[in-house]
Protein backbone atom coordinates (compact mmCIF):
# COMPACT_ATOMS: atom_id res chain seq x y z
CA UNK A 1 0.00 0.00 0.00
CA UNK A 2 1.24 3.47 -0.89
CA UNK A 3 0.19 6.93 0.30
CA UNK A 4 -1.64 7.72 -3.02
CA UNK A 5 -3.78 4.51 -2.34
CA UNK A 6 -7.33 5.87 -1.07
CA UNK A 7 -8.75 2.85 0.37
CA UNK A 8 -10.11 1.81 4.09
CA UNK A 9 -7.71 -0.74 4.30
CA UNK A 10 -4.46 2.03 3.31
CA UNK A 11 -6.02 4.95 5.18
CA UNK A 12 -6.31 2.69 8.37
CA UNK A 13 -2.45 1.58 7.79
CA UNK A 14 -1.13 4.88 7.04
CA UNK A 15 -2.76 6.67 10.09
CA UNK A 16 -2.85 3.60 12.70
CA UNK A 17 0.18 3.46 16.04
CA UNK A 18 1.33 0.78 14.57
CA UNK A 19 3.23 0.11 17.58
CA UNK A 20 0.34 -0.19 19.89
CA UNK A 21 -1.18 -3.25 16.97
CA UNK A 22 2.45 -4.75 17.43
CA UNK A 23 1.91 -5.10 21.32
CA UNK A 24 -1.58 -6.44 21.28
CA UNK A 25 -0.61 -9.24 18.03
CA UNK A 26 2.51 -10.05 20.75
CA UNK A 27 0.02 -10.24 23.67
CA UNK A 28 -2.55 -11.66 22.04
CA UNK A 29 -0.64 -14.86 20.07
CA UNK A 30 1.84 -14.85 23.64
CA UNK A 31 -1.50 -15.43 25.65
CA UNK A 32 -2.27 -18.03 22.91
CA UNK A 33 1.55 -19.52 23.43
CA UNK A 34 1.63 -19.56 26.80
CA UNK A 35 -2.22 -21.71 27.28
CA UNK A 36 0.29 -24.31 26.28
CA UNK A 37 2.27 -24.05 29.31
CA UNK A 38 -0.22 -23.33 32.01
CA UNK A 39 -3.87 -25.12 30.59
CA UNK A 40 -2.56 -28.42 30.31
CA UNK A 41 -1.79 -29.28 33.81
CA UNK A 42 -5.01 -27.87 34.87
CA UNK A 43 -6.98 -29.80 32.85
CA UNK A 44 -4.74 -33.24 33.91
CA UNK A 45 -5.80 -32.03 37.77
CA UNK A 46 -9.60 -31.57 36.84
CA UNK A 47 -9.58 -34.81 35.43
CA UNK A 48 -10.68 -33.53 32.23
CA UNK A 49 -10.43 -36.47 29.26
CA UNK A 50 -8.37 -34.11 27.52
CA UNK A 51 -5.24 -32.54 28.38
CA UNK A 52 -5.83 -29.67 25.74
CA UNK A 53 -9.26 -28.78 26.70
CA UNK A 54 -8.60 -25.33 28.12
CA UNK A 55 -6.04 -24.52 25.30
CA UNK A 56 -8.43 -25.63 22.17
CA UNK A 57 -11.18 -23.09 24.04
CA UNK A 58 -8.91 -20.55 24.07
CA UNK A 59 -8.12 -21.09 20.54
CA UNK A 60 -11.51 -20.73 19.82
CA UNK A 61 -11.73 -17.43 22.03
CA UNK A 62 -8.47 -15.86 19.92
CA UNK A 63 -10.48 -16.89 16.72
CA UNK A 64 -12.97 -14.57 18.37
CA UNK A 65 -11.07 -11.69 19.47
CA UNK A 66 -8.87 -11.03 16.67
CA UNK A 67 -11.49 -9.92 14.15
CA UNK A 68 -12.92 -8.19 17.34
CA UNK A 69 -9.36 -6.07 17.56
CA UNK A 70 -9.18 -5.21 14.20
CA UNK A 71 -12.21 -4.43 12.91
CA UNK A 72 -13.22 -2.02 16.07
CA UNK A 73 -10.02 -0.24 15.07
CA UNK A 74 -11.38 1.25 11.95
CA UNK A 75 -13.99 2.88 14.04
CA UNK A 76 -14.69 6.87 13.74
CA UNK A 77 -14.73 7.88 17.31
CA UNK A 78 -18.79 8.38 16.75
CA UNK A 79 -18.29 4.68 16.02
CA UNK A 80 -16.75 4.15 18.83
CA UNK A 81 -19.32 6.00 21.06
CA UNK A 82 -22.42 3.94 19.58
CA UNK A 83 -20.40 0.39 19.56
CA UNK A 84 -19.62 1.47 23.47
CA UNK A 85 -23.26 2.65 24.24
CA UNK A 86 -24.74 -0.61 22.74
CA UNK A 87 -21.82 -2.87 24.71
CA UNK A 88 -22.81 -0.84 27.90
CA UNK A 89 -26.44 -1.47 27.60
CA UNK A 90 -26.12 -5.59 26.98
CA UNK A 91 -23.82 -5.61 29.84
CA UNK A 92 -25.51 -3.99 32.15
CA UNK A 93 -28.73 -5.93 31.37
CA UNK A 94 -26.85 -9.00 32.23
CA UNK A 95 -25.11 -7.36 35.57
CA UNK A 96 -28.80 -7.12 36.43
CA UNK A 97 -29.47 -10.97 35.44
CA UNK A 98 -26.49 -12.68 36.77
CA UNK A 99 -27.33 -11.52 40.34
CA UNK A 100 -30.68 -13.56 40.06
CA UNK A 101 -29.86 -16.52 37.36
CA UNK A 102 -25.83 -16.02 38.13
CA UNK A 103 -23.74 -18.82 38.78
CA UNK A 104 -22.31 -18.72 42.12
CA UNK A 105 -18.81 -19.28 42.88
CA UNK A 106 -17.30 -19.06 46.13
CA UNK A 107 -20.37 -16.83 47.52
CA UNK A 108 -20.47 -14.87 44.27
CA UNK A 109 -22.28 -14.44 41.47
CA UNK A 110 -20.17 -12.79 38.89
CA UNK A 111 -20.97 -15.15 35.59
CA UNK A 112 -23.72 -16.25 33.45
CA UNK A 113 -24.30 -18.83 30.62
CA UNK A 114 -25.48 -17.64 27.29
CA UNK A 115 -25.71 -19.77 24.52
CA UNK A 116 -23.55 -22.79 26.59
CA UNK A 117 -21.03 -19.96 27.17
CA UNK A 118 -19.74 -18.96 30.96
CA UNK A 119 -20.06 -14.94 30.48
CA UNK A 120 -18.72 -12.68 32.57
CA UNK A 121 -20.66 -9.41 32.23
CA UNK A 122 -17.96 -6.98 34.23
CA UNK A 123 -15.43 -7.17 31.87
CA UNK A 124 -17.72 -5.75 29.24
CA UNK A 125 -18.96 -3.38 31.49
CA UNK A 126 -15.64 -0.91 31.94
CA UNK A 127 -14.38 -0.32 29.07
CA UNK A 128 -17.78 0.72 27.57
CA UNK A 129 -18.68 2.46 30.51
CA UNK A 130 -14.91 4.51 30.61
CA UNK A 131 -16.17 5.77 26.94
CA UNK A 132 -19.49 6.90 27.90
CA UNK A 133 -17.95 8.58 30.86
CA UNK A 134 -15.56 10.31 28.62
CA UNK A 135 -17.88 11.80 26.19
CA UNK A 136 -20.48 12.92 28.75
CA UNK A 137 -17.70 14.86 30.52
CA UNK A 138 -16.57 16.20 27.12
CA UNK A 139 -20.35 17.04 25.94
CA UNK A 140 -20.46 18.98 29.20
CA UNK A 141 -18.01 21.38 28.31
CA UNK A 142 -19.05 21.55 24.95
CA UNK A 143 -23.41 22.25 25.83
CA UNK A 144 -23.81 23.56 29.62
CA UNK A 145 -27.35 22.74 29.05
CA UNK A 146 -27.05 18.74 29.04
CA UNK A 147 -25.65 17.57 32.99
CA UNK A 148 -23.02 15.62 31.76
CA UNK A 149 -20.82 15.46 35.00
CA UNK A 150 -24.53 14.56 36.72
CA UNK A 151 -25.09 11.86 34.29
CA UNK A 152 -21.45 10.40 34.48
CA UNK A 153 -21.57 10.18 38.56
CA UNK A 154 -25.16 8.72 38.36
CA UNK A 155 -23.91 5.70 35.86
CA UNK A 156 -20.37 5.40 37.89
CA UNK A 157 -22.81 4.96 41.22
CA UNK A 158 -24.72 2.69 39.69
CA UNK A 159 -22.17 0.32 37.96
CA UNK A 160 -20.02 0.56 41.02
CA UNK A 161 -23.24 -0.78 43.13
CA UNK A 162 -23.97 -3.74 40.94
CA UNK A 163 -20.70 -4.85 41.08
CA UNK A 164 -20.20 -4.54 44.95
CA UNK A 165 -23.71 -6.51 44.53
CA UNK A 166 -21.86 -9.73 42.98
CA UNK A 167 -19.78 -8.77 45.30
CA UNK A 168 -16.26 -8.22 42.89
CA UNK A 169 -14.10 -5.97 44.45
CA UNK A 170 -10.90 -5.83 42.57
CA UNK A 171 -13.27 -4.88 39.23
CA UNK A 172 -15.44 -2.16 41.65
CA UNK A 173 -11.65 -1.00 42.51
CA UNK A 174 -10.56 -0.97 38.73
CA UNK A 175 -13.63 0.43 37.12
CA UNK A 176 -13.11 3.23 39.97
CA UNK A 177 -9.62 4.03 39.22
CA UNK A 178 -10.27 4.11 35.58
CA UNK A 179 -13.34 6.51 36.48
CA UNK A 180 -11.58 8.59 38.72
CA UNK A 181 -8.54 9.05 35.98
CA UNK A 182 -11.07 10.46 33.88
CA UNK A 183 -12.94 12.48 36.26
CA UNK A 184 -9.52 14.06 36.98
CA UNK A 185 -8.28 15.02 33.24
CA UNK A 186 -11.46 16.27 32.72
CA UNK A 187 -10.92 19.10 34.96
CA UNK A 188 -13.68 18.60 37.49
CA UNK A 189 -13.48 21.13 40.88
CA UNK A 190 -10.82 20.15 43.12
CA UNK A 191 -13.80 19.80 45.93
CA UNK A 192 -15.76 17.04 43.84
CA UNK A 193 -12.34 15.06 43.58
CA UNK A 194 -11.46 15.30 47.00
CA UNK A 195 -15.12 14.36 48.02
CA UNK A 196 -15.41 11.05 45.57
CA UNK A 197 -11.88 10.34 47.16
CA UNK A 198 -13.09 9.87 51.10
CA UNK A 199 -16.18 8.17 49.68
CA UNK A 200 -13.84 5.71 48.22
CA UNK A 201 -11.71 5.48 51.44
CA UNK A 202 -15.08 4.97 52.78
CA UNK A 203 -15.85 2.31 50.78
CA UNK A 204 -12.45 0.38 51.01
CA UNK A 205 -12.99 0.60 55.07
CA UNK A 206 -16.43 -0.63 54.72
CA UNK A 207 -15.46 -3.73 52.29
CA UNK A 208 -12.44 -4.11 54.75
CA UNK A 209 -14.79 -4.34 57.99
CA UNK A 210 -18.39 -5.76 56.27
CA UNK A 211 -17.24 -8.02 53.97
CA UNK A 212 -15.57 -11.71 55.19
CA UNK A 213 -13.46 -12.73 52.41
CA UNK A 214 -11.28 -9.55 51.74
CA UNK A 215 -11.08 -8.91 55.60
CA UNK A 216 -9.53 -11.92 55.52
CA UNK A 217 -6.62 -11.59 52.35
CA UNK A 218 -5.63 -8.43 53.43
CA UNK A 219 -5.31 -9.55 56.52
CA UNK A 220 -3.48 -12.46 55.64
CA UNK A 221 -1.12 -10.21 53.39
CA UNK A 222 -0.16 -7.92 56.08
CA UNK A 223 0.97 -10.87 58.20
CA UNK A 224 3.06 -12.36 56.28
CA UNK A 225 2.61 -15.36 56.62
CA UNK A 226 2.22 -16.80 53.60
CA UNK A 227 -1.27 -16.76 53.95
CA UNK A 228 -1.30 -18.67 57.16
CA UNK A 229 -4.18 -16.77 59.27
CA UNK A 230 -2.47 -16.27 62.98
CA UNK A 231 -0.94 -19.74 63.10
CA UNK A 232 -3.99 -21.11 61.05
CA UNK A 233 -4.25 -23.74 58.41
CA UNK A 234 -2.93 -22.72 55.13
CA UNK A 235 -5.76 -20.80 53.17
CA UNK A 236 -6.39 -21.77 49.37
CA UNK A 237 -5.52 -17.77 48.44
CA UNK A 238 -2.46 -18.04 50.53
CA UNK A 239 -1.63 -21.24 49.78
CA UNK A 240 -1.77 -19.78 45.73
CA UNK A 241 0.49 -16.85 46.64
CA UNK A 242 3.09 -19.01 48.31
CA UNK A 243 3.41 -21.05 45.23
CA UNK A 244 3.44 -18.51 42.76
CA UNK A 245 6.07 -17.06 44.71
CA UNK A 246 8.32 -20.26 44.95
CA UNK A 247 7.50 -20.37 40.86
CA UNK A 248 9.80 -17.07 40.43
CA UNK A 249 12.43 -18.77 42.85
CA UNK A 250 12.88 -21.76 40.61
CA UNK A 251 12.89 -19.88 37.26
CA UNK A 252 15.23 -17.67 37.84
CA UNK A 253 16.62 -15.09 35.01
CA UNK A 254 16.55 -17.39 32.45
CA UNK A 255 13.74 -19.92 33.62
CA UNK A 256 13.89 -23.94 33.46
CA UNK A 257 12.32 -24.46 30.04
CA UNK A 258 8.67 -24.49 28.36
CA UNK A 259 6.63 -27.31 29.74
CA UNK A 260 9.73 -27.82 32.20
CA UNK A 261 7.87 -26.00 35.39
CA UNK A 262 6.62 -27.98 38.39
CA UNK A 263 4.62 -25.28 40.29
CA UNK A 264 2.32 -25.08 37.98
CA UNK A 265 1.08 -28.13 38.65
CA UNK A 266 0.21 -27.06 42.48
CA UNK A 267 -1.50 -23.90 41.19
CA UNK A 268 -5.38 -24.60 41.10
CA UNK A 269 -5.71 -21.23 39.02
CA UNK A 270 -1.94 -21.58 36.99
CA UNK A 271 -3.75 -20.71 33.88
CA UNK A 272 -5.93 -17.50 34.75
CA UNK A 273 -4.83 -15.62 37.77
CA UNK A 274 -1.37 -17.27 38.17
CA UNK A 275 -0.42 -17.20 34.69
CA UNK A 276 2.11 -15.19 35.05
CA UNK A 277 3.67 -16.74 37.36
CA UNK A 278 4.08 -19.85 35.29
CA UNK A 279 5.55 -17.61 32.82
CA UNK A 280 8.37 -16.57 35.57
CA UNK A 281 8.73 -20.66 36.10
CA UNK A 282 9.37 -21.80 32.76
CA UNK A 283 10.88 -18.54 30.66
CA UNK A 284 12.61 -16.70 33.64
CA UNK A 285 12.52 -13.24 35.09
CA UNK A 286 13.74 -11.33 31.69
CA UNK A 287 10.55 -12.61 29.85
CA UNK A 288 8.45 -11.01 32.62
CA UNK A 289 9.77 -8.13 32.46
CA UNK A 290 9.50 -8.02 28.55
CA UNK A 291 5.58 -8.62 29.54
CA UNK A 292 5.48 -6.01 31.80
CA UNK A 293 7.29 -3.90 29.10
CA UNK A 294 4.55 -4.23 26.44
CA UNK A 295 2.02 -2.67 28.95
CA UNK A 296 4.14 -0.11 30.08
CA UNK A 297 4.59 0.83 26.09
CA UNK A 298 0.76 0.30 25.40
CA UNK A 299 0.21 2.74 28.33
CA UNK A 300 2.78 5.06 27.35
CA UNK A 301 2.20 5.66 24.10
CA UNK A 302 -1.74 5.97 25.15
CA UNK A 303 -1.01 9.04 26.88
CA UNK A 304 1.25 10.51 25.00
CA UNK A 305 -1.07 10.34 22.01
CA UNK A 306 -3.98 12.18 24.75
CA UNK A 307 -1.46 15.32 25.08
CA UNK A 308 -1.40 15.77 21.71
CA UNK A 309 -5.43 15.68 21.49
CA UNK A 310 -7.25 18.31 20.60
CA UNK A 311 -10.90 17.00 20.89
CA UNK A 312 -11.85 16.23 24.67
CA UNK A 313 -13.95 13.30 24.06
CA UNK A 314 -11.04 11.33 22.44
CA UNK A 315 -8.82 12.38 25.45
CA UNK A 316 -10.36 11.19 28.38
CA UNK A 317 -11.34 8.15 26.21
CA UNK A 318 -7.92 7.48 26.26
CA UNK A 319 -6.82 8.01 29.57
CA UNK A 320 -9.36 5.80 30.90
CA UNK A 321 -8.72 3.07 28.77
CA UNK A 322 -5.00 2.91 29.40
CA UNK A 323 -5.54 2.93 33.21
CA UNK A 324 -8.00 0.14 32.52
CA UNK A 325 -4.89 -1.61 31.33
CA UNK A 326 -2.17 -0.08 32.98
CA UNK A 327 -3.82 -1.22 36.26
CA UNK A 328 -5.25 -4.33 35.68
CA UNK A 329 -1.79 -5.58 34.39
CA UNK A 330 -0.44 -4.26 37.38
CA UNK A 331 -2.37 -5.69 39.93
CA UNK A 332 -2.16 -8.98 38.21
CA UNK A 333 1.34 -9.00 38.27
CA UNK A 334 1.62 -7.63 42.12
CA UNK A 335 -0.84 -10.34 43.15
CA UNK A 336 2.13 -13.15 41.56
CA UNK A 337 4.81 -11.04 43.05
CA UNK A 338 3.14 -11.06 46.37
CA UNK A 339 2.90 -6.93 46.82
CA UNK A 340 -0.53 -7.11 47.05
CA UNK A 341 -3.35 -8.84 48.06
CA UNK A 342 -5.26 -11.72 46.12
CA UNK A 343 -7.91 -10.07 44.15
CA UNK A 344 -8.41 -12.97 41.42
CA UNK A 345 -7.70 -10.71 38.30
CA UNK A 346 -6.38 -11.92 35.07
CA UNK A 347 -3.98 -10.53 33.01
CA UNK A 348 -4.89 -8.87 29.82
CA UNK A 349 -4.84 -10.99 26.66
CA UNK A 350 -2.53 -13.82 28.68
CA UNK A 351 -4.69 -15.40 30.90
CA UNK A 352 -7.22 -17.71 30.29
CA UNK A 353 -11.14 -17.02 29.97
CA UNK A 354 -13.38 -16.19 27.03
CA UNK A 355 -14.92 -12.91 28.62
CA UNK A 356 -11.39 -11.21 29.50
CA UNK A 357 -10.07 -12.20 26.57
CA UNK A 358 -13.21 -10.49 23.75
CA UNK A 359 -13.69 -7.63 26.30
CA UNK A 360 -9.73 -6.69 26.08
CA UNK A 361 -9.77 -6.86 22.63
CA UNK A 362 -12.65 -4.62 22.43
CA UNK A 363 -10.90 -2.06 24.68
CA UNK A 364 -7.57 -2.57 22.65
CA UNK A 365 -9.56 -2.07 19.22
CA UNK A 366 -11.48 0.99 20.64
CA UNK A 367 -7.48 2.45 22.04
CA UNK A 368 -6.21 2.05 18.45
CA UNK A 369 -9.15 3.42 16.45
CA UNK A 370 -8.87 6.48 19.08
CA UNK A 371 -5.30 7.64 18.85
CA UNK A 372 -5.37 6.99 14.63
CA UNK A 373 -3.99 10.43 13.14
CA UNK A 374 -6.92 12.47 11.73
CA UNK A 375 -6.64 15.78 10.08
CA UNK A 376 -7.20 18.62 13.07
CA UNK A 377 -10.26 20.65 12.23
CA UNK A 378 -8.61 23.68 14.10
CA UNK A 379 -6.10 24.08 11.39
CA UNK A 380 -8.39 24.43 8.62
CA UNK A 381 -11.43 25.69 9.76
CA UNK A 382 -10.33 29.83 11.05
CA UNK A 383 -11.44 31.88 8.14
CA UNK A 384 -8.40 33.59 5.86
CA UNK A 385 -8.56 37.64 7.76
CA UNK A 386 -8.39 40.27 4.71
CA UNK A 387 -7.97 43.45 4.75
CA UNK A 388 -10.03 45.55 3.06
CA UNK A 389 -8.97 47.59 0.55
CA UNK A 390 -8.69 51.55 1.04
CA UNK A 391 -6.91 54.75 0.27
CA UNK A 392 -3.31 54.29 0.26
CA UNK A 393 -2.29 56.18 3.40
CA UNK A 394 -0.69 59.20 3.38
CA UNK A 395 3.49 59.82 2.68
CA UNK A 396 4.85 61.02 5.74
Amino acid sequence: MNRTDRSIFASWWWTVDRTLVAASLILLVGGLVLSFAASPAVAERIGASDSFYFVKRHAVFFVMALPILFTVSFFSPRMVRRSALVVFAGAIVLLVAVLFFGQEVKGARRWITLLGFSIQPSEFVKPAFIILSAWLFAEQQRRHDLPGNILAILGFIGVEALLIAQPDIGQTILTGAAWGAVFFVAGMPMWWILGLGGIGVGGGWAAYTFVPHVHARINRFLAHDAGRGHGGPMTADGYQAQQAHDSFLNGGWFGRGPGEGTVKRLLPDSHTDYIFAVVGEEFGLLVCALLAGIFGWIVFRGLSHATREEDPFIRYAIVGLVVLVGVQSGINMAVNLQLMPAKGMTLPFISYGGSSLLAIAFEMGCLIALTRRRPQATRFSAPIQIEPAGEPAPAE
